[in-house]
């Protein structure tokens, strides 16, 4: 159903309007595509009205910075200054260390990168999996190998002995860091970039925001502290998986299911990290099968369209599995894959081991494939991360656990606090829940899931920070915590950008982001000023948690850097960092479904039904009050 003008008014609140179903009218653009003026009444949170006579002036740095670009600037122009802007940062960001810098005999997550573009292109494909685990072993799903294989064929046109085999393991050539460097800028700006800009112009078509605070929100999400220094700085291509997840959210937008499928089965086939945002596409794609009404069609499409999504992901795999046959050692021995699922389940092991069927090869890719994707035996955490069992281990040394005892207890937890969000995107799969449903799924994978990672922080943070791009986003009630979010989230991977030597750009890129949206430690202003509409304030308990998280992080800083940490104790300052992340991230987690419960409207449609009760209970006692009276 579209709801729009007098409908809309008409609806009532039991009834449900998917994502897609909500009204697409926008504000018009002039004819030469540049941004008609905007007032204050029609700002939400972007403008102050100062002074007696009632000045619009801008509420913080970002809305001052793009101030000349609300009258009579074409879009594309702006479009393009805060792209160029922002690959600047990234290119600026790159000139420092990164993660393995000068640290053999391993290196780091720089040679892992490089590594892999060199095994791809020397090696069958039928052995990415198995060759050489001990030094830094595929262990990413297929889609980042192609995308390996890729640019080391690529770069092997330039220098080929950046990637020869053996012969190139941690080599710093200048121009190599050059090549890589600019391999993570284009596969960002071939992925996240434009996914981000349609995702952005369709929210702002479905919710009815206008282009000049759009543009706001998409430089806000931009230039994310946390993206920047880790896929710039410490080096990663997490943004390529983002930006397929943002085609995901795009194509739910635009009601093309299928697409929506595709691209978000290759977000889980560039990283298995994607699975945080699993469930609440799960959720929100069954949601619109049922919703307003049951569509069986609709759901077999669906099925069918994700299980060809796998099937195009494995198929160069199993076909090169199948064509080569088994992997053989160098003795000519068939090398048993790690198969703990099927060993577990003798009748199944009994057809699936059997390594003279014609199939074995198949069940032997798949197997290491999916063994090497989820490496289950490498502990419940890794390093000091901010979430619950990192920070229980302070009192209770969960290593001392069998690790199936604590995968059980991770999954559990995992499973009771992605439930609720999971809940409420299935019932009501709307514009304004989606997100803060995906976010707060994706924050109880990060607080409770099994070997978590600092960097997993950036799935929370994206669907969290594109709340900017609806409307009312830059009200204080939600820039604070958005805010919050993302200065919590960048200071509890310090530890990690430190020694990477990113603490110069850590301080810049951090500092700089919260300029640009009037946030401490820059600016107090969020917690004192009232908005233009006078609603949209925060608490004063949220001001209070608020600050008191921002009082932590800068004592943190401080006795950091200037104490000595105790001989007897080398990891107290990291083991305090992660402490009170988890608590930040834990209330940000709460947030997000408390927002995601309000938006959906399932509230609304429980006071609705309770409306009528009421008013029969209040006449059934007047009734009751007049006979009594009748009678006395």
């Amino acid at each position: 159903m579209v709801l729009n003008g007098q409908n809309r008014a008409k609806s009532t609140p039991g009834q449900t309007t998917t994502m897609a179903a909500e009204s697409k009218s926008h504000r018009p653009r002039t004819k030469n595509g540049s941004f008609r003026g905007t007032t204050p009444e029609s700002t939400d949170g972007t403008v102050a009205v100062e002074g007696i006579k009632g000045t619009p002036q801008p509420a913080f740095p970002l809305a001052a910075s793009l101030w000349p670009a609300r009258v009579g600037v074409s879009s594309w122009v702006v479009l393009a200054l805060i792209l160029i802007g922002a690959g600047l940062f990234r290119w600026a960001v790159g000139f420092w260390g990164y993660s393995g810098f000068n640290t053999p005999p391993m290196y780091g997550d720089f040679e892992a990168q490089r590594h892999w573009m060199e095994l791809t292109t020397h090696v069958p494909m039928s052995e990415w999996y198995f060759h050489d685990l001990e030094w830094w072993g595929l262990d990413y799903p297929p889609l980042t190998a192609y995308h390996s294989w890729l640019l080391g064929k690529i770069g092997m046109l330039f220098d080929p002995s950046w990637f020869a085999l053996y012969k190139s393991r941690g080599v710093e050539d200048a121009h190599l860091k050059i090549f890589m460097r600019a391999t993570v800028i284009v596969s960002e700006y071939l992925t996240f970039v434009p996914a981000l800009v349609v995702l952005t112009r369709r929210l702002m078509r479905i919710r009815r925001v206008d282009a000049w605070e759009s543009s706001l929100a998409l430089v806000a999400i931009l230039m994310q502290p946390s993206i920047i220094l880790i896929d710039h700085g410490h080096f990663q291509y997490n943004t390529v998986m983002l930006g397929l997840m943002l085609a995901a959210l795009s194509s739910f937008c635009m009601e093309r299911w299928l697409w929506c499928c595709v691209f978000f089965v290759g977000a889980l086939g560039f990283k298995q990290m994607a699975l945080y945002y699993a469930p609440a596409m799960f959720a929100a794609l069954l949601g619109v099968c049922i919703t307003p009404r049951i569509n069986v069609a609709r759901f077999i499409k669906i099925a069918v369209a994700t299980l060809a999504s796998f099937l195009v992901l494995f198929g160069p795999f199993l076909v090169a599995g199948w064509w080569n046959g088994p992997v053989q050692d160098a003795d000519g021995k068939i090398l048993d894959p790690s198969m703990p699922v099927v060993a577990s389940i003798p009748w199944i092991a009994r057809y699936f081991s059997d390594q003279s069927t014609w199939y074995y090869p198949l069940v032997q890719q798949l197997s290491q494939a999916i063994h090497r994707i989820f490496p289950f035996a490498r502990g419940i955490f890794e390093d000091k991360v901010a979430n619950f069992w990192c920070v229980a281990n302070v009192v209770v040394k969960l290593r001392a656990y069998p690790a199936s005892w604590l995968q059980q207890a991770a999954l559990a937890a995992t499973v009771v606090a992605i439930i609720p969000p999971c809940l409420i995107i299935f019932l009501r799969p709307r514009t304004e829940a989606l997100l803060y449903g995906i976010a707060a799924t994706a924050w109880g994978f990060f607080l409770c899931s099994f070997q978590v990672h600092e960097k997993s922080v950036l799935l929370p943070l994206l669907p969290m920070t594109l709340v900017l791009a609806q409307r009312h986003a830059f009200l204080p009630s939600i820039r604070a915590w958005v805010g919050l979010a993302n200065l919590l989230g960048v200071w509890t991977m310090y530890p990690l950008l430190k020694r990477d030597q990113l603490r110069v750009p850590y301080a810049v890129i951090t500092l700089l982001w919260a300029y640009l949206l009037g946030l401490p430690p820059t600016s107090f202003s969020l917690f004192s000023t009232r908005s233009s509409h006078g609603h949209g304030q925060l608490s004063v308990a949220t001001k209070a948690l608020h600050l008191s998280f921002y009082a932590l992080m800068g004592i943190w800083h401080v006795v950091e850097a200037v104490v000595a940490v105790p001989p007897t104790k080398p990891d107290l300052w990291v083991v305090l960092n992660a402490g009170v992340g988890a608590a930040g991230f834990g209330v940000c987690y709460l947030w997000c479904l408390y927002q995601a419960l309000m938006k959906s409207g399932l509230m609304d449609s429980l006071n609705w039904q309770r409306e009528p009760q009421k008013t029969a209970g209040s006449q059934s006692s007047t009734v009751a009050g007049r006979r009594q009276r009748k009678e006395e």
